[in-house]
């Protein structure tokens, strides 16, 4: 075989290479989007993990709404993860599976990301977006909140996350709805590599 008929060869095997990956890559966003989005519709709370100007954290929780890209949640001021978002727009979330859907509790489902707190304007379009999508999930509750002053309306912005679904079975997000998928392949929770659904025996 001439050395232009090699490069050609190695050229096509490239292409069906990357074809194949990027079918790879589709089948596993088809897969796992759906399944991502149900997590986040079946869940009514996430955890929150704040910082002070000081940089001394907080973990607390809050009810949310989804809509226009990001997680609507409706604090206080008076609490410290309400002072801390105003301080500090930098905040850690995480939607974690309820210990009793889990299979064991040292592997349970999780989507975390991080993201950025923006304070709404109560004279914005958003802010009524916002307490609206809060209101269809929680009635209410939600109308008499954020008539109260020291209510605020924050969105987080996602910018990248992880959803993990057992043990060797975590997966990278980025976009602003988190709907790029890729399969972490670091080793995740000390294991090694392994295929995107299998459930290796090595603890967490």
């Amino acid at each position: 075989m001439s050395d232009k008929q090699t490069e050609s060869h190695k050229t096509e095997s490239t292409e069906v290479s990357t074809e194949t990956q990027q079918d790879k890559n589709q089948r596993l966003r088809d897969k796992l989007l759906p399944e991502i989005e149900s997590f986040k519709a079946e869940r009514s709370t996430l955890q929150l993990a704040t910082q002070d100007a000081a940089g001394l954290p907080n973990a607390s929780y809050a009810p949310f709404a989804l809509a226009d890209d990001g997680f609507y949640i409706l604090v206080s001021e008076l609490a410290r993860h309400g002072t801390n978002l105003k301080e500090s727009s930098s905040v850690s979330v995480m939607l974690l599976e309820d210990e009793s859907e889990a299979k064991t509790v040292f592997a349970r489902k999780r989507l975390t990301f991080d993201a950025v707190a923006e304070l709404v304007a109560r004279d914005s379009e958003l802010f009524t977006k916002g307490v609206a999508a809060l209101s269809e999930r929680f009635g209410e509750m939600i109308d008499n909140l954020s008539q109260l002053k020291d209510f605020n309306l924050f969105k987080l912005n996602p910018q990248q996350g992880l959803y993990v679904k057992g043990f060797g079975q975590a997966f990278s997000l980025t976009g602003s709805e988190l709907l790029d998928v890729n399969w972490k392949r670091d080793g995740h929770h000390g294991t090694s590599s392994q295929p995107a659904f299998s459930t290796p025996a090595a603890p967490m």
